[in-house]
Formats: structure tokens, sequence, C-alpha cells
């Protein structure tokens, strides 16, 4: 099993990459339709995770158009960062939930701050996020949003991880 993984990102990493991007795209897409359709507001923390979620499937969804040994190998090294930045967002919001502030502090209303506050300053705190970050509003086999989050975080640095060590141990270079 593990030679079929390394074939795979020996032989076609494109394919590794366009793994991750839809990965992560549907990850994207299903924390939407929570949103949308199930009415879970995201926290600030939700929202950076979203960003780093974003960013991860954009890099991959280029590094998967590209077939430079060299961008595949310093893309991987982005998508390590990215996924590190995403996994300690994730575990921080994950030690929330299991340890929760006695005071909630993530977000304001949504409707309180359109009635507060200036537009021009209501709008950069629209996209803060309204929910708090120690709730756990939704489960999957034990796991909340966070939780899930890191481990597929987790998941891409690794297998970026193993991309850059594919390509940095390759005879041909980089």
């Amino acid at each position: 099993m593990a030679n079929a993984w390394l074939a795979l990102v020996d032989n076609a990493p494109r394919r590794v990459f366009a793994f991750l991007s839809a990965v992560c795209l549907a990850m994207l897409a299903f924390g939407l339709y929570l949103q949308h359709s199930q009415g879970l507001e995201p926290c600030p923390m939700c929202i950076v995770q979203r960003y780093a979620m974003l960013s991860v499937a954009i890099l991959a969804g280029l590094l998967c158009l590209s077939g430079s040994r060299r961008a595949h190998f310093w893309g991987s090294v982005v998508l390590l960062l990215a996924a590190g930045f995403g996994a300690f967002v994730a575990a921080r919001q994950s030690w929330l939930q299991w340890y929760p502030p006695e005071v909630a502090t993530c977000g304001r209303d949504f409707y309180g701050m359109i009635e507060n506050f200036p537009l021009q300053r209501a709008i950069p705190m629209i996209f803060k996020g309204s929910g708090d970050c120690s709730a756990v509003d939704w489960t999957f086999l034990g796991g909340s949003i966070a939780n899930w989050a890191f481990v597929v975080f987790c998941l891409v640095g690794a297998l970026a991880s193993l991309l850059i060590w594919r390509k940095w141990a390759d005879p041909q270079g980089i």
C-alpha cells in the first residue's frame, strides 16, 4: 500500500494536487452548506480556517495545472506552511471547545454590528464571524468541525511533506 502511494506521488503528482484541491473544496462547500442551510454561524476562527483551506485548495489547483518539478517542490513547501497554519488554528479552536473559557469573546452578533456601527466599520467585523469559538454546534463520529478541519490540515501537511521529501530525494534534482 505504501509503495502505491509513493508511486502515485512520484509518477502523478498532478493527480495528488488535484485530489488535495478537491478535498479542500468539498470541505469548504460542506461548511457553506452548514452555514446557509443549517444556520450554523461561523466564528472568527472558523473564518480563518476557511481562508487557510481556500488557500490550500487554490494552490493545489494551480500546482495541478503545472508540470514543473520546481513548482511542485516549492508549491508543496507553501502547502505545508498553509496546512500548518490551518492546523494550528483548528487545534486552538479544538482546545477552546474542550476547555471553554468562562466568558466567550470570539465575536459579536451580526445584526448588532449593523445597528451599532457605521458601515465602513461593520463590514470588516462581518468577515470576522459571529459565532462562539468554543461552541460545538455539529459533530460527526464524535469530532467537531474544528476537529475534522485539524485532521484534514494534518493530512494535507503529511502529503505535502511526502511530496517535498520525494522531490528532494529525486536524483534528477529540483
